[in-house]
């Protein structure tokens, strides 16, 4: 059992009440620790920390709840980090949907050139933590959940000692969700996926028993004309069936571009004006909860569900406290582990934790008929993170013309002078 300093960046978000809960699932492994909850809204963090005090209260457990706005004091003589936050919040993030949309691109919270620009947005503020850290507590571990996750680390761990993983459930249930869109059982669906962050592949897997690409393959054929299956489970089966392997969601971007930005372009809200609409909702059910024995998260009424960022605490628990354990982890390629990748580019791959920190033993590799594009999005994230960390504005245009979604220098310009206008209050002047 670690007695551990934990400091939670985002402890005041609509996500914070499912990660406590997660936490305290896993309290009696940290019994005896401490949270503080990093913030810039003091009531929402007084919320939850209420919240948490009482789940911890309810299950016997020894957890000191505190929380702070002042970020440096919050993680000073901290061991652990736990990042997940979002600078200038789901309005920042309808403007790096709606803006691309404007000019037939699409943009998205990690995806093209609103993906890039909340890339800009998280590292102007990780690069600050590490400042913060390396005063404060330098040897604190990071487990970094703030979007995108691979470019975060893709510049956290070029430029900076402090050991940092980017975490993601995507490769546990990418599989999981098209099994249950197309009608069979989620539980029943495994895989293991390597590649980046949302731009992995299957390499291996199973349903029942069964090969799982051969499943999908059966189910796509009794599902083709079948109204009640939506399109995008759809479209997941199509390109598993094509490929042979099982795609990250997020490939529907690429290999049914058209398709999906006239969907986008037709919605006539953005999935961040939706989040918004259903955020007061969220904080009504954690004031009723807080005033409550026992709060029970209601996963129909709380962001993410009852338990949130499980994966960041499943690790976080097996390095504090020795367990030899095996998750998906966005981890540098150090020694080539994932072939026909770079050993610095940050990669999602299998990771065993051992000896306090994160080993990546020998993966297999992308299928080559799918690495192209993987690669290029390396190549991508590469220089977004660069540019994100101490590039110049130059630096960050020839980023964004990397981006395959972008692709034009023309749409690059355009789409860069204006989110670089509408997130200028987050960005440093060197990119603005």
């Amino acid at each position: 059992m670690a007695r551990i300093k934990l400091a939670y960046l985002g402890g005041g978000s609509t996500r914070a009440a499912g990660t406590m809960a997660s936490f305290l699932h896993n309290g009696a492994d940290f019994d005896g620790s401490e949270v503080v909850l990093i913030d810039v809204n003091d009531e929402r963090l007084d919320l939850i920390r209420r919240l948490a005090e009482r789940m911890a209260s309810a299950r016997g457990l020894d957890i000191t709840v505190t929380t702070t706005t002042d970020r440096r004091a919050g993680v000073t003589d901290c061991d652990a980090v736990l990042s997940s936050f979002r600078p200038g919040g789901f309005e920042a993030r309808v403007q790096d949907e709606r803006i691309p949309l404007r000019h037939g691109v699409i943009g998205q919270e990690t995806q093209g050139a609103g993906g890039f620009f909340m890339a800009l947005r998280s590292i102007n503020v990780m690069r600050s933590l590490a400042d913060d850290l390396s005063a404060v507590a330098p040897n604190a571990k990071v487990f970094n959940y703030t979007n995108p996750v691979n470019v975060v680390a893709q510049a956290w761990t070029t430029h900076c000692d402090i050991p940092l993983v980017s975490l993601c459930e995507g490769p546990i249930t990418f599989a999981k969700d098209i099994a249950r869109g197309a009608g069979l059982q989620y539980d029943l669906a495994e895989a293991t996926m390597v590649g980046l962050n949302h731009g992995c592949w299957s390499v291996a897997g199973t349903y029942d028993g069964r090969d799982l690409v051969e499943v999908f393959r059966e189910r796509l054929d009794e599902v083709r004309d079948d109204p009640s299956v939506s399109r995008h489970t759809k479209r997941m089966l199509e390109l598993t069936d094509l490929m042979g392997h099982v795609p990250a969601d997020y490939f529907q971007y690429y290999y049914f571009e058209d398709e999906v930005l006239a969907e986008l372009s037709a919605k006539p809200t953005t999935r961040a004006e939706d989040i918004l609409s259903w955020s007061p909702g969220y904080w009504e059910h954690y004031r009723e909860q807080v005033e409550t024995d026992d709060p029970q998260l209601d996963p129909r009424r709380s962001r993410g569900g009852i338990h949130e960022l499980e994966l960041a605490l499943d690790v976080m628990d097996a390095v504090f406290n020795g367990k030899d354990e095996t998750h998906p982890v966005n981890v540098p390629n150090v020694g080539g582990a994932l072939p026909g990748f770079p050993d610095d580019l940050v990669v999602e791959v299998q990771g065993r934790v051992t000896n306090g920190w994160i080993d990546v033993p020998p993966q297999p590799a992308v299928p080559r008929h799918v690495r192209g594009l993987v690669q290029q999005l390396g190549e991508y994230q590469y220089l977004a993170g660069e540019a994100g960390w101490a590039g110049s504005r130059a630096d960050a245009m020839r980023a964004l013309c990397a981006n395959p979604l972008v692709r034009t220098t023309e749409r690059a310009t355009t789409l860069y002078n204006e989110l670089a206008r509408a997130h200028a209050p987050y960005l440093p002047e060197r990119l603005r």
